[in-house]
């Protein structure tokens, strides 16, 4: 098999942990396991947290599997809820942010097609001593393809 194509099986609550914005990011797939396929994460993102600032990536898709608890999502200007068990498609170039809803802590399993968990890496760094100025982290999205709205 090439390099990056073994099988990977990982127990619950196994993988590459990251915190960002308040949220807990636990990597099941990474660029490395999936020859930049995709990432899969699966995001505690608690009550009231903080949200990522509006964007779009116009040479990827992200996708969302509310898991637990609601989350809300902001859809090119729309406000959408989703309750555990729902799928959230954000195709390529679409504008979006998301969080839990007010009073609602959520799980969810989010993908990027290509990977994305570099940036995250970098984010997680970014914010290890508190929330950054937000033109870095707007830079930091930049740098990884995203097109801040």
């Amino acid at each position: 098999m090439p390099a990056g194509t073994d099988p990977t099986v990982l127990p619950p609550g196994d993988g590459e942990q990251l915190t960002v914005r308040g949220s807990t990011l636990v990597f099941k797939a990474a660029a490395a396991t999936t020859g930049g396929a995709f990432s899969l994460h699966e995001r505690h993102v608690p009550a009231g947290g903080r949200r990522p600032p509006a964007h779009a990536h116009p040479d990827r898709v992200e996708a969302f599997w509310v898991l637990e608890g609601e989350a809300e999502f902001e859809l090119d200007g729309e406000v959408i809820r989703a309750a555990a068990g729902s799928f959230v498609l954000v195709p390529g170039g679409a504008a979006h942010t998301f969080g839990a809803a007010p009073g609602s802590a959520a799980r969810l399993l989010v993908l990027h097609a290509p990977a994305l968990d570099g940036y995250f890496r970098e984010l997680a760094q970014l914010w290890s001593a508190g929330p950054p100025a937000r033109e870095a982290e707007l830079d930091l999205m930049r740098r990884h393809g995203m097109r801040p709205v």
